[in-house]
């Protein structure tokens, strides 16, 4: 099944699947040699998806259960892993961890991140892949880890933080709440800080196919946001510009090439669609 409501002159293409048969999905990444790395949380492994096939090749095994990735400036690549940590793939291909624990306490399943332009890394902390005895943090937290290693909480008043992006500009980092919907936006001043938050928008709270999940923008401030109704495109202002539904939950979502091609991430399947911007 598939419906898309649109406004303002603004589209989105019937999806396409790409490539099928997974656990779970997340953390789509474009790379600029023209393929997509995506993780599979209980497969335990990131897999590589070249265009014009349907296969892939699996690109790290032993993941870590990883879910978000994203690149740092150099091209490194950066995971959240659902183990407890936040790690880089160095270059000989294998994972070194970032950070474990905060103030000697294990993080709990750090879930997605965002990387801004100088290699500050932003992430979410929700306790939703950590075992009751193996938490040790009563809090769910938003970090950022500094060019030196160091972690600083930044926000722990939401409920399960789990989508986190920049603005284009990034003047702002937008944060999603799975548990309300609630979906945050943040003044980020130079120096990495955030400052003063507002609710962006909501998009409902938890449903048959998931909550408040991954999220990106493009260059015209459009908001990108996967959750309980499918994939919701909302404007600058927060106004509700497109909803594109799915007969499957859908986890994140990231750009292909340019800002045309999109790609979604699903329980079992990765999809592509194509925005329109008339």
């Amino acid at each position: 099944m598939f419906s898309c409501d649109t406004e303002n002159q603004f589209s989105l293409s019937k999806p396409e699947v790409i490539t099928s048969g997974y656990q779970f999905t997340e953390g789509p990444h474009w790379f600029d040699d023209g393929s997509l790395i995506f993780s599979d949380i209980p497969a335990n492994k990131v897999y590589q998806w070249q265009p014009g096939s349907e296969e892939t090749t699996i690109f790290i095994d032993s993941s870590g259960r990883s879910n978000g990735i994203d690149g740092l400036p150099g091209g490194a690549i950066v995971l959240s892993q659902h183990d407890g940590m936040v790690s880089i793939l160095n270059e000989a291909g294998k994972l070194e961890a970032l950070v474990t624990n905060y103030q000697g306490m294990r993080l709990n399943s750090p879930n997605d991140l965002a990387i801004r332009s100088d290699s500050l890394i932003y992430f979410t902390d929700p306790p939703y892949g950590v075992s009751a005895e193996d938490q040790e943090l009563d809090f769910a937290g938003v970090y950022r880890i500094d060019q030196n290693g160091a972690l600083t909480l930044l926000y722990d008043q939401l409920a399960l933080p789990n989508g986190i992006t920049f603005s284009a500009d990034e003047a702002h980092l937008y944060v999603s709440d799975s548990e309300t919907g609630d979906i945050l936006r943040f003044e980020v001043l130079e120096n990495g800080d955030l400052s003063d938050h507002i609710v962006f928008a909501n998009i409902g709270e938890p449903g048959d196919k998931g909550a408040a999940d991954g999220l990106i923008t493009d260059s015209e401030g459009r908001l990108y946001t996967t959750g309980p109704n499918g994939l919701t495109v909302f404007d600058v202002e927060g106004n509700q510009l497109a909803t594109l539904s799915i007969d499957e939950q859908i986890t994140n979502v990231e750009w292909g090439s340019d800002e045309k091609t999109l790609y979604i991430t699903g329980a079992n399947n990765v999809y592509q669609i194509i925005v329109s911007n008339y």
